[in-house]
């Protein structure tokens, strides 16, 4: 039975459990709580139970909702099907937003999407339909626009297949990006699982003013964190500067705590979160949040105290803080916009100054807010006679977010200056981006979260900068990676030098409400007597199988598949791209496995050597094809947070379907490891994270009885060189007993099926 779904009567629920579960855990730990253990002991399945060690345990949780994209969604419905179940246990949704691809402008994508992807939509239609799970058919918006919209509250725990999910916590809930059997498993009514995390706090003083906005908080806050600083820890914002940034803004910043390796990362529940709930027809919702405040805000001794309580603690002056630019290539690299000038001149760094193309919007900058602070900036250089110096394109997040500033002007102020406006959807920002022309090294301006090679454009020589929405609309009119602003002047059409006034204050809701647009929701089945066909000729779609279980001595000698070097996020393990298409069909999409990553004993991309015929310079996928065929199980040897950046499943399966058996590396990414051990996979770390060199490219593998891996043991792993010559390496894990019994059983799916049947 599905559970209530009525989201203020959800949250009555919510509340009620929380308050009930913090008096058992106070009772046991008897110490002050940060905001993120207040949520996340509050969801646990049996506080009387469960352990609490940061780092270590692992907190056994019911998620209050689940959220689905299309493009992992249609993997979670083909292995939800496995389950034999005829709804889902928890308030569901899934949204078509991966798979509109921009190419003229939104109205005419959105038709062209709907004819090419129509057999996917009409399975995730159908399947929605019949497992009680709510449909956003496409052109309703981008899946974590619509969750803020619709379905978070403050004190919510909500986990969706994609790794900006967070974004949730600019309207105080935990929302956290998982892979897709994690979801399945909500789905089905089981508890889940997460890793007991850190606490990093974030203390902000100050208010943003001028041309500072809320993205350069979390732009600065990369900078000083790396891509990796958040790993296994939750990002807890809190002090005086918090009330200057609306819930959209605190959106934006939460949404981009994935590009650190947070979990997650939230704020408090306040009045700006209220004031954005009244606006979305959510005025029970807003009274119920009040009512329960202390349960969504850190104890008192936690801010008081703060670096008693959290892990590190970060200070940021939000009145000090200059308007960010990151990239190219990475969301780390950060400077200050006064200091680009300089960077982007210097010959060494290769950069192009001249801006080919300016992108606004997206699931983190879409805001009513973001596209009246851009459409300002706009109204300045109309009023100079000026229109864009580059091609500019802008994605409202969501149909809500289109058709109301349609209304109130701000997409035709935009328009004027010779904007583009796409279909409400991922577009560029997954790289969903038709972009004709020839390019070599070329630049590009972006309000999106992430800007790995190929990550927009499929193109490994596009270089993106990510700033704010106002900031990359001055970068279009002016064209130059090099311009400042702050104070840099132009030219208008009568011959009179200008500079741009900072963005005017922007109301961050409409004063006459939000305009909902086109209805594009379709609610489940009442009988679920909906049927899901399959064609088993599709190249879309695929039907899935429990993978086999192992034999433990298909652990022996394993070849290295690849060594990768450097940067090898999920976007290098599994592209998107033109391969989107492929997502519901497991074997054709995996002909892409490891099409980004660089080899380490090469230095080339996508390709490896061939133990078998001994040839160089063969696609990974196909060498990888060739030792399965032989039953030749393989290995993997990471670099350092191996599998950064998208919740991307496929990164997992591809694998696992293709004949890998385990996957070792410096350090992993918190999602990619979870979906490498969800899929039956050895997910092991060196020991001495200098042991990667050891690794030649024609040794085999071996681990040594990997059914004995347990908990604080370490693992043995022998190198074999082609020589003769044996290396032993120590190898980390972090598999609890549960996680083992995945392994063992060869999937967290087929364990799931035992407690079914059983």
């Amino acid at each position: 039975m599905l559970s209530v779904d009525s989201t203020p009567e959800l949250a009555r629920s919510v509340y009620a459990k929380i308050r009930d579960n913090l008096t058992i855990v106070r009772g046991i730990l008897d110490r002050p709580l940060t905001l993120s253990e207040k949520i996340l002991f509050g969801h646990l399945t049996d506080p009387k139970t469960q352990e609490f060690e940061p780092g270590k345990s692992y907190l056994q949780m019911k998620p209050d909702r689940v959220a689905l994209q299309d493009v992992l969604g249609q993997t979670v419905m083909l292995q939800f099907m496995q389950t034999k179940l005829g709804t889902t246990a928890v308030p569901t949704t899934v949204h078509c937003d991966h798979l509109i691809q921009a190419r003229v402008e939104g109205a005419s994508d959105l038709q062209q999407s709907k004819l090419e992807n129509d057999e996917v939509y009409s399975f995730l239609k159908s399947a929605s339909s019949k497992f009680g799970v709510g449909f956003w058919g496409p052109g309703a918006g981008i899946i974590h626009q619509v969750v803020l919209e619709k379905y978070a509250f403050p004190g919510a725990l909500i986990i969706g297949t994609d790794s900006h999910t967070p974004n949730a916590g600019g309207l105080g809930a935990c929302a956290i990006g998982v892979g897709g059997t994690d979801a399945v498993e909500v789905m089905a009514g089981l508890s889940w699982q997460l890793l007991y995390p850190k606490s990093i706090g974030v203390h902000l003083t100050g208010e943003l003013k001028g041309w500072t906005a809320p993205k350069d908080v979390i732009l600065y806050l990369a900078g000083l964190l790396t891509v990796s600083g958040g790993t296994n820890s939750i990002i807890e914002y809190f002090g005086p500067g918090v009330s200057s940034i609306s819930c959209t803004g605190k959106a934006t910043i939460t949404n981009m705590g994935a590009e650190l390796g947070a979990t997650t990362s939230m704020f408090s529940h306040d009045e700006r979160m209220d004031l954005y709930l009244k606006s979305t027809s959510r005025n029970e919702l807003a009274e119920l949040a009040s009512e329960n405040h202390e349960l969504m805000m850190q104890d008192n001794e936690v801010i008081d105290n703060p670096y008693e309580y959290y892990e590190k603690v970060v200070e940021i002056n939000l009145s000090e803080l200059e308007p960010q630019i990151v990239g190219p290539h990475t969301p780390d690299r950060s400077r200050p916009i006064s200091e680009l000038a300089t960077e982007s001149k210097d010959e060494n760094n290769g950069f192009v100054d001249k801006i080919d193309t300016a992108l606004i919007g997206s699931c983190t900058n879409s805001s009513y807010e973001d596209l009246n602070r851009a459409a300002d900036i706009a109204r300045q250089a109309k009023s100079h006679g000026l229109s864009v110096s580059s091609k500019m394109m802008v994605t409202p997040g969501s149909e809500q977010i289109r058709a109301t500033v349609e209304r109130d002007g701000q997409i035709e102020e935009l328009r004027s200056i010779g904007a583009t406006v796409l279909a409400n959807a991922c577009g560029p920002c997954i790289g969903q981006w038709k972009r004709d022309g020839e390019y070599k090294e070329n630049t590009i301006v972006t309000s999106y979260n992430r800007n790995f090679p190929r990550r927009n454009d499929g193109r490994s020589e596009t270089m993106n900068f990510i700033g704010s929405p106002e900031l990359v609309t001055a970068l279009a009119i002016a064209g130059n990676l090099s311009f400042n602003p702050l104070k840099d002047e132009l030219i208008g059409a009568d011959g009179k030098s200008f500079r741009f006034e900072s963005p005017a204050s922007a109301p961050e809701v409409p004063a006459n409400g939000f305009d909902s647009g086109a209805d594009n929701y379709f609610a489940p089945s009442q009988d679920n007597a909906e049927s899901i066909f399959v064609d088993p000729k599709s190249e879309r779609l695929q039907v899935l199988h429990p993978w086999p279980v192992w034999s433990m001595g298909e652990f022996s000698d394993m070849p290295l598949l690849v060594k990768v070097q450097g940067k090898c996020t999920t976007d290098h393990i599994s592209p998107a791209g033109p391969w989107l298409r492929y997502r519901g069909h497991l074997d054709k999409f995996s002909d892409n496995m490891f099409m980004g990553a660089v080899n380490a004993h090469t230095g080339e991309t996508g390709l490896t050597f061939n133990k078998i015929n001994l040839k160089s310079g063969q696609s990974i996928s196909s060498v990888a094809r060739d030792y399965k065929a032989r039953s030749m199980n393989w290995v993997v040897i990471g670099d350092f947070n191996y599998g950064e950046g998208s919740s991307r499943e496929h990164a997992a399966m591809s694998p696992r379907l293709l004949g890998a058996g385990a996957v070792i590396a410096r350090s992993f990414a918190r999602i990619h490891e979870t979906n490498l051990k969800k899929h039956g996979l050895l997910a092991l770390t060196f020991a001495d994270p200098n042991d990667y060199e050891f690794i030649k490219a024609d040794d085999t593998l071996t681990i040594i009885n990997p059914e004995n891996i347990a908990s604080g043991k370490r693992v043995i792993c022998i190198i074999n060189h082609a020589s003769g010559e044996q290396v032993e390496v120590q190898l980390n894990h972090s598999y609890s007993e549960d996680q083992m019994a995945w392994f063992k059983a060869g999937s967290a799916l087929n364990v799931l099926h035992s407690s079914i049947s059983e």
